[in-house]
């Protein structure tokens, strides 16, 4: 083994073989560009599934509106969320490139059993009847409910696996020992987001208008097509990779800090005198074995004065062997426990954007969706924030940032923060331009008489994609800024598990959604005869009060937002980005 192969061994990479990856051979922008595709690929089919799936539950399979957005947004939370699991392996037993390969056919699993079922009539609820214009709809039956929901779960466990371990992958190609590097690292986020635009954009538009028009059959077709084309495509570019080595379970270290910090507070009130010891002296390492310690040796030898009380982790007392940590276990574990108040600051911004695939896709549907002679699908919506995402993105990454970081003389430029700070100011603005949006929508419906009908009001649908402009605004500054933020953020043990919290953020953004319209009819139903949303008609719904009210839970969320991030301290800038750089090139364990 050669100097190079010993000191990628050190860094913690392979390849797909499993032997050491070599500087100049593996990993790179060539490396980069196959997961770019793989994820324009991935989205598509994602999207193609998602995008029009609360008209498909309402009209095909006649759930109500309201159970048609609880169950669109229960699937795409699961979906984010088991990203965490994705994440966790790849950090932890597996590697991001066996965890995308297994999910991406677990997802094509689902994703045929979707396409049979959309397929037969039998496996499909009876027509809708009409009796003197009452229409007249049979709920699906419990068995081809199950077939649905067992598709549908199949395929949010395949896109949880390929979020969590997909965008790690491709960050990984990129060498943190250099400026260049990480500037290429940087960009590789921006671009992701772009690619996982352009999957989105043949979704909504071209995806949508064949499951409108020549049926989901042909719609769930063309997602499992493009799961399937992703594999092989993924596959080629094998040899180009370079793949860090698990490094055991993150989360037995979090709890192991946890619960050492704990024991060593109820048996010891001499801890800040032993810690005030370990910070100046070799011995940082007291209390881990001897192995451990000379490991020690070669990381960050002083103690944060971040979290404090983790430090007890780290006490001389005697502890049983499982709970003696070493200091770079306890940095680990503080420096997760940062970032989690700005993860849970993001969730109510995904909250708002849960809002573009549920009601505001409902809205559209009661509008007029012609411009000219070409009716639109109200799914495709969505195209307006990817148009935009699709061009910003290429201008925030070549003008905007190297602008910025000429006029701050900063590597970021623009820093993380301040990226996910102004997708949440967006939210704020779009939320209030969605509640004056359905307040006019209402008005032409009361005014036209058809207050009462299904029929498409004489207003065109354009007005709501002002709120997806906004929203699809807010999402490119966060979505990128989340990433690359956890990502850099996190222990080089946790990166994988830490970059899932950004879907994970989505995940519980979807489920607040669902918890919020069940709250707001549980808490309206008490004083009045109907729920704000409830009903099979959405004219009756008070869709803008519960607008206002998402505004107004955005605006306290942006305050919450803003007292964690003027308190965050970056932990890889100036000296602290060298040790964890020295970390990652001497210490065997990394």
């Amino acid at each position: 083994m050669d100097k190079g192969e010993e000191s990628s061994m050190r860094e913690g990479y392979v390849d797909w073989r499993s032997r050491p990856a070599q500087r100049g051979r593996h990993g790179g922008v060539c490396a980069a560009s196959f997961i770019l595709v793989v994820e324009i690929l991935e989205n598509l089919a994602f999207l193609a599934t998602a995008s029009n799936l609360v008209l498909y539950l309402s009209k095909f399979m006649h759930f109500s509106p309201s159970s048609s957005a609880n169950i669109v947004t229960n699937f795409m939370g699961t979906a984010f969320l088991l990203a965490l699991l994705g994440g966790f392996l790849s950090d932890s037993y597996f590697t991001t490139y066996c965890i995308y390969l297994i999910s991406a056919i677990t997802e094509l699993l689902g994703l045929l059993m979707l396409t049979v079922q959309a397929h037969t009539a039998s496996l499909n609820p009876p027509v809708c009847m009409s009796v003197n214009r009452n229409v007249s709809c049979e709920e699906v039956d419990r068995g081809k409910a199950v077939m649905l929901f067992a598709g549908l779960y199949l395929v949010a466990l395949g896109v949880g696996g390929i979020k969590g371990s997909l965008p790690p992958h491709g960050a990984e190609q990129f060498d943190e020992h250099t400026l260049h590097g990480r500037k290429q690292r940087s960009t590789f986020f921006n671009y992701y987001v772009f690619c996982l635009s352009c999957g989105a954009l043949i979704a909504v538009t071209f995806v949508v208008w064949i499951e409108d028009n020549k049926g989901w059959q042909w719609g769930f077709g063309i997602a499992t097509a493009a799961i399937l084309i992703s594999i092989p495509t993924f596959i080629l570019g094998s040899a180009t990779y370079r793949i860090k080595i698990p490094t055991g379970s993150p989360i037995t270290t979090i709890v192991k800090v946890l619960i050492a910090a704990i024991n060593q507070s109820r048996a010891s009130r001499k801890t800040n005198n032993a810690i005030e010891n370990m910070s100046t002296t070799p011995s940082n390492t007291a209390g881990a074995s001897d192995e451990e310690h000379a490991k020690g040796m070669t990381e960050i030898q002083t103690v944060t004065e971040d979290l404090k009380f983790l430090n007890r982790a780290l006490d001389t007392t005697p502890t049983p062997p499982w709970l003696r940590c070493t200091i770079k276990q306890v940095e680990e574990v503080k420096s997760v426990l940062k970032i989690l108040p700005i993860f849970m600051s993001t969730i109510m911004l995904n909250c708002c954007l849960a809002q573009l695939s549920t009601f505001s896709v409902q809205q559209a549907a009661t509008m007029n969706t012609k411009i000219g002679s070409l009716r639109i699908p109200p799914a495709s919506l969505p195209v307006f924030p990817v148009l935009f995402i699709m061009i910003l993105a290429p201008v925030y990454n070549h003008v905007i940032i190297p602008f910025s970081r000429k006029l701050t003389n900063t590597e970021m430029g623009i820093t993380h923060l301040q990226r996910i700070g102004t997708g949440l100011v967006l939210s704020v603005i779009a939320m209030a331009i969605a509640a004056l949006v359905e307040i006019k929508r209402k008005s032409v419906a009361l005014q036209s008489g058809l207050i009462n009908s299904t029929e498409p009001l004489p207003i065109t649908f354009l007005w709501v994609a002002l709120q997806y402009l906004f929203l699809g605004s807010a999402d490119l500054f966060s979505l990128a800024g989340m990433m690359e933020f956890f990502f850099t953020e996190a222990p080089f043990s946790m990166r994988s598990l830490a970059t899932s919290l950004s879907w994970a953020s989505l995940a519980m953004g979807y489920y607040l959604s669902s918890v919020l319209v069940q709250l707001v009819n549980s808490i309206t139903a008490a004083y009045r005869h109907t729920p704000w949303l409830y009903g099979s008609n959405l004219n009756h719904y008070h869709l803008e009060r519960f607008y206002w009210f998402m505004c107004i839970l955005s605006g306290l969320n942006l305050l919450h937002y803003i007292f964690w991030a003027r308190r965050y301290s970056y932990r890889t800038s100036g000296a602290n980005y060298q040790k964890e750089i020295q970390m990652g090139n001497e210490s065997p364990d990394v």
